[in-house]
């Protein structure tokens, strides 16, 4: 029952955080499961992680009485602690763009009832003078359909906040919780905190800037098939490519070269850079229609080859990257003698040689 008894309320809290502790463990769980099954459905929203904590009965304690309790007993408000602790179960999910957080929110309020809205975005950018870490806290429930689901339905009288993040906003919460000082301090000081935090928000802006450029970047190499053919053919006109008017490879080419090879296989972004720049260190000149060239003079003779050496070995397959290693070494044996291991370079010259 409500009263103003701060001491029968603390005891009633404690009794209640004690003997329900696990089943708010397991309705925490529950909850980042749902979370994260609800943003992979939702797709294309790049998620560095999820996490939660159930509050620590002390800290509920203290949150109310600092937060709450005065007003309430001031103006005769009887209350329960547990009512005012909206991040008894708190998530956390850390996203990689500041753009993914509305995206983020829109999924989550599509299938869960939204109690309370919290923009600490807005509200730092807002003010002139004021620094701290950013980010959206929504307080949310279950809607009442997934409520009556079997494996929700213990934990429908709960509701749970959840902050969502960029990484880089993340990080500045865990620097921001380590400076003691931010208010009272002399201006001097107050600067250099301030300077710190606009470091921290134009990375997160950069980070979003250089994602949408290299967007743009493999769209400009979404050249039509007549185009690269034509470069292709033109490059064997080419004794160097040291004035080559078409474009070096770079991993945005070798991307787009590689799907048309390769249809249907993911090409990891960080493989493909590393990749790129293994073929670029063995020939710094090479354009994009030279790349192409040798994939298309050699691609039928290395997947014939592809055939008889993974029936020979039965354990092992040759994925794309490693055909396209062996069209390499077959475009031009002496500048790619080293792009394939002494053990494979054998293998498949004594199978070329076998194979006339």
């Amino acid at each position: 029952m409500p009263s103003l008894d701060f001491e029968a309320q603390k005891a009633k809290f404690r009794e209640f955080h004690n003997s329900s502790h696990q089943l708010l463990e397991d309705a925490k769980d529950s909850f980042i499961a749902l979370i994260n099954a609800l943003l992979i459905h939702a797709g294309s929203i790049d998620i560095s992680k999820i996490e939660g904590r159930v509050k620590d009965r002390e800290e509920c304690i203290k949150k109310f009485n600092l937060k709450y309790r005065t007003g309430l007993e001031s103006s005769s408000t009887s209350y329960t602690i547990r009512d005012h602790i909206t991040d008894l179960i708190g998530l956390r999910v850390v996203c990689l763009y500041e753009d993914d957080i509305e995206r983020i929110e829109q999924c989550l309020s599509e299938h869960l009832m939204v109690v309370e809205r919290t923009d600490k975005i807005s509200q730092v950018e807002n003010t002139e003078d004021s620094f701290g870490y950013k980010g959206l806290h929504l307080d949310l429930r279950l809607n009442e359909e997934r409520k009556t689901l079997p494996e929700y339905s213990k934990y429908s009288e709960y509701g749970f906040e959840i902050q969502i993040r960029t990484i880089i906003q993340d990080s500045w919460s865990v620097l921001d919780h380590k400076i003691k000082y931010k208010k009272s301090i002399p201006t001097r000081l107050k600067r250099r905190i301030n300077t710190l935090a606009a470091l921290f928000e134009l990375a997160d802006r950069e980070f979003r800037e250089i994602r949408d450029s290299t967007a743009q970047e493999i769209e400009k190499e979404e050249i039509s098939e007549e185009e690269l053919q034509k470069e292709t053919d033109e490059s064997q006109e080419q004794q160097t490519e040291d004035k080559f008017k078409y474009s070096r490879l770079n991993a945005f080419s070798f991307l787009k070269i590689a799907n048309h090879f390769f249809s249907g296989f993911d090409f990891e972004a960080h493989k493909v850079d590393g990749f790129t720049q293994e073929i670029i260190s063995m020939k710094p000149d090479i354009s994009r229609g030279k790349f192409n060239f040798y994939m298309r003079e050699n691609i039928s003779k290395v997947k014939r080859y592809q055939i008889w050496y993974e029936n020979e070995h039965s354990n092992n397959k040759l994925n794309p990257y490693t055909l396209i290693r062996h069209c390499m070494y077959l475009g031009d044996r002496n500048v790619f003698s080293n792009i394939l291991t002494n053990v494979a370079k054998e293998t498949f010259n004594l199978w070329l040689n076998d194979n006339n």
